[in-house]
């Protein structure tokens, strides 16, 4: 019998696997040796990213153990990430079952290319023309393998189709336009209108495609209890049961909404009205000024060098960013970080307590900006690229209970130091509301005991949404399981470890040292770094 696979040669595997698997992913996160490809989805190709994730899953689970903790925690996280793909691209919940892969990946493949200035506009020009070119091939795999979807993905695919179209159509003859004159060659320009011209074609014959797909079922929306189950403890590495979770999800839904009722509701403070060029973006900024400054007045964390800039949407990119996975924050590039990163902001200036609670703390400040900057840094190579934002997910899910964790837990902390009007934690308080409808949501769909249109009606009685906004949750957590749960619990799991090292401390305990401690990390789960934070810390005690 040979020796075991070395460890960090399979990690290598893995990682590049991922890349060239997933090349838009692999755009997002600062890998572009496939900035020009599409993810093979024909029958042939998917029967290949099958047998090839089995296959490096059996390697992973079978190579020598790593002496390092940090590489030991990769082959863990790999390896659970390996098990849920094999689900997902065996299951109606990849690309054989739903059609909004497909127009995801096509409008995010085009806009990750010129979203950022990661590289000369000309490569970047290159590598836009060949994934042009092979745009229709791509969404052909599509309607070769999809034979029916539940009515609420197509209806969510015909309007990102409807997004691309307009990208296609109008957003990059935009762009085009304001490429500065001599920089793309004329051959390469006339290439780039020739190619745009045909995959806007492809896109047309695409929609009408998805317009004649069959439904298939809103029970087709649920991915099952084992399925749930498989992600709950081979993503987010939860030793609970699902119907553990999600009494517990019930509990806390209940606890915060009694809690809304029992806060009277202040009044909405007037918001700031500025006047002149660059106004919208100032209050963007003084906001974020003064989170970091409360932040390191009270010594509350390492606030990176990693400045944040916001500035409007370009235009050729407003259009279509209406009906896609458009975030106003995008996680920066894992591997090539920009200096200073954009912060694309609403096209309407919202209220001044939107502006603090969601685009500055959450967002773009304490929450997913400095816990990105930590993650970057971190030694697992894992959680330095698991929670930067995709076409319609983070690259992993395992990343999520820190990355959502944290920015949740994050507001709380700046709760509890008085940043926050009173205005402002009662929205936390409805905000609470809605997590916690999500994680029931998220756990009752896809045990099977809630459709689809049962999960829109309950986030409009329990959670006061607005049916649009429900109508688009609950197809988002659908498509995903795992994927809503992970705010309640990476929330939950941060206060408890919090708790847990104060305990062990006692007098000795650094708000500082445990939130540096904790984030350096990186974006892993956060029930594995509470298991060696509280296990370090009885070690330093017991010294």
């Amino acid at each position: 019998m040979g020796d075991a696979p070395n460890p960090v040669r399979c990690l290598d595997r893995f990682f590049a696997t991922y890349y060239a698997r997933r090349p838009v992913s692999a755009t997002f996160i600062g890998v572009h040796d496939h900035d020009h490809a599409w993810p093979d989805c024909s029958e042939e190709g998917l029967g290949d990213w099958l047998g090839e994730t089995r296959a490096l899953h059996r390697e992973l689970e079978g190579c020598a153990a790593p002496e390092d903790p940090d590489v030991s925690w990769d082959l863990q996280v790999a390896s659970g990430f390996l098990e849920t793909q094999a689900w997902e691209l065996g299951s109606a919940h990849g690309p054989t079952g739903n059609p909004a892969f497909f127009t995801g990946e096509a409008a995010f493949g085009v806009i990750a290319l010129l979203l950022t200035d990661f590289a000369p506009l000309a490569d970047r020009v290159s590598s836009l023309i060949a994934r042009l070119a092979a745009l229709p091939a791509f969404l052909e795999q599509g309607e070769a393998l999809l034979r029916a979807a539940p009515r609420a993905w197509t209806a969510r695919a015909g309007r990102e189709c409807g997004a691309l179209l307009a990208l296609l159509e109008r957003g990059l003859p935009m762009a085009r336009a304001a490429w500065p004159e001599g920089v793309i060659a004329g051959p390469d320009l006339e290439r780039v209108e020739e190619e745009r011209v045909r995959a806007a074609a492809a896109a047309e014959r695409f929609r009408n495609f998805l317009r004649g797909l069959p439904d298939a079922g809103e029970t087709a929306a649920s991915a099952g209890a084992d399925a749930m189950s498989l992600h709950l403890k081979r993503a987010h590495f939860l030793d609970r049961s699902l119907d553990d979770l999600a009494q517990a999800a019930r509990d806390e839904l209940r606890w915060a909404q009694e809690a809304v009722q029992r806060a009277s509701s202040p009044s909405e403070p007037p918001s700031t009205t500025l006047e002149g060029p660059g106004a919208g973006t100032a209050r963007y900024q003084e906001e974020w000024d003064a989170v970091r400054r409360t932040v390191e007045d009270l010594d509350l964390l390492t606030w990176p060098d990693f400045p944040i800039r916001y500035v409007h949407r370009p235009p050729w990119v407003r259009e279509a960013a209406e009906d896609l996975y458009f975030l106003y924050y995008r996680a920066p590039a894992a591997m090539a970080r920009p200096p200073v990163h954009e912060y694309l902001i609403p096209p309407v200036p919202p209220a001044d307590s939107v502006i603090r609670l969601n685009h500055v703390i959450h967002h773009g400040g304490v929450g997913h900006h400095v816990q990105n900057w930590h993650a970057y840094r971190a030694r697992s190579r894992v959680g330095r690229m698991a929670a930067v934002d995709c076409a319609s997910r983070t690259a992993l899910l395992a990343g999520g209970t820190m990355a959502e964790g944290w920015a949740c837990y994050a507001t709380d902390l700046m709760g509890e130091v008085g940043f926050l009007t009173p205005w402002e934690e009662y929205l936390e308080l409805r905000g609470r509301v809605r997590m916690c409808a999500r994680a029931v949501v998220d756990l009752r769909l896809h045990r099977g005991d809630m459709t689809l249109s049962e999960a829109c009606d309950f986030y409009q009685s329990q959670a006061g949404m607005a049916a649009p906004a429900a109508r688009a949750e609950a197809v988002k957590n659908s498509m995903f399981p795992g994927g809503a749960v992970m705010y309640l619990m990476g929330r939950d799991a941060i206060h408890g470890l919090r708790e847990r090292i104060m305990a062990i401390e006692g007098k000795r305990f650094s708000l500082r040292r445990f939130h540096d401690r904790f984030l350096a990390h990186g974006s892993l789960p956060v029930a594995l770094i509470a298991e060696r934070m509280s296990g370090e810390a009885l070690e330093e005690v017991l010294k």
